[in-house]
């Protein structure tokens, strides 16, 4: 698990994807996306299982889990408050693919996203790739803006890409080595 600190001292932890953790990421994507762009439970399901992804969650860190209000579930009290999370796959041809990051209102502005999106890009260029890729919805404005300031630039665009028929641009980053990952490429 890796500490981090973000804007104004908001704590979070990232850890790998446990799975007990699949229903409130599910919710999440629900949550965070609209229909016919949201994943239905068997596609996220699949994106987590494939080969060469990972998954990696923000939570509060240890000591300072928030539990949900108890709505009956038996589950309730074994879960933990997810932030935010993301799910990434390294291909052998060198390109890494962000599948999804999702990260719910009330959790943004504090830096979950770029921590995320950070630690998927490390672990990406850990895998030797050179570059990663992502589609994002065309008029969704705030996932522009967040790709931009992280340094993706729009490809292509691809028509009626999402199944409500809008259009999503590709974007893409090259990753840079790093003097900690240019040990693993020599």
């Amino acid at each position: 698990m890796k500490a981090c600190r973000y804007n104004d001292g908001v704590d979070f932890a990232l850890r790998d994807f446990q799975r007990d953790d699949f229903d409130s990421l599910w919710r999440i994507d629900q949550e965070c996306f609209a229909p016919g762009i949201a994943y239905s439970r068997m596609e996220l399901a699949a994106y987590i299982r494939l080969r060469g992804a990972f998954t990696v969650v923000a939570e509060p860190p240890p000591g300072r889990q928030e539990r949900p209000a108890n709505n009956g579930g038996p589950d309730t009290e074994s879960r933990r408050k997810v932030l935010g999370f993301i799910v990434a796959q390294a291909n052998q041809r060198g390109v890494g693919h962000i599948l999804t990051i999702d990260v719910p209102p009330a959790s943004r502005r504090l830096g979950v996203g770029s921590k995320l999106l950070a630690e998927a890009e490390d672990r990406l260029r850990a895998a030797a790739s050179r570059s990663v890729v992502l589609e994002t919805a065309v008029d969704n404005s705030g996932a522009l803006a967040f790709y931009k300031r992280h340094d993706y630039s729009v490809r292509k665009t691809m028509p009626r890409y999402y199944s409500n028929g809008v259009d999503a641009f590709v974007l893409e980053k090259e990753l840079l080595r790093t003097p900690a990952t240019s040990k693993l490429f020599r």
